[in-house]
């Protein structure tokens, strides 16, 4: 059995924040506005996951109302959602990203991503695909107001022959 989920974040940006995509720290004049780190790469991914497990969303695992979760590291999000589908019977075949951003350009950080994102999750990096891409100055990407992240997961249920 097969099972696919999708996830997709939205932050603002913002001068003086930090910019942490996928545990990677990028040196930049503005980061991401979120209640914890504002890696938005991560949190698709973990809404990806939990919803290809039929477990809910990140928001209700980690509401942002919750003051305990101000400036967490969106990688305990990460290896709790792991935690989450492996004990629900699942393991984790396949996950794509791809983070919408019109500066700065991240070629140079996508193999970190990468691994930062198979090392938490458990599985070999040939299993994560990251990918980045603008919008052509359109829209509040295009603008520099903001950037977005859509995921999608591919679990299948422990032993079977889909199973890496």
């Amino acid at each position: 059995m097969i099972r696919t989920g999708i996830g997709y974040d939205v932050h603002p940006l913002a001068e003086g924040e930090k910019l942490i995509i996928g545990g990677v720290e990028i040196v930049s004049t503005f980061g991401s506005v979120g209640h914890s780190d504002g890696d938005a790469l991560i949190h698709a991914v973990v809404d990806a996951l939990l919803g290809a497990a039929a477990l809910g969303d990140i928001g209700q695992f980690f509401p942002c109302d919750k003051d305990m979760w101000k400036g967490a590291p969106s990688s305990h999000f990460l290896a709790d959602a792991v935690k989450r589908v492996r004990e629900a019977g699942f393991e984790i075949n396949n996950v794509d990203a791809t983070i919408v951003l019109q500066k700065p350009k991240l070629a140079e950080f996508i193999s970190q991503m990468k691994y930062n994102l198979a090392y938490s999750m458990q599985i070999d990096e040939s299993q994560v695909s990251v990918k980045a891409t603008t919008t052509d100055h359109l829209g509040f990407v295009g603008d520099g107001s903001g950037w977005a992240v859509q995921a999608v997961a591919t679990i299948c249920k422990k032993n079977d022959d889909c199973c890496p």
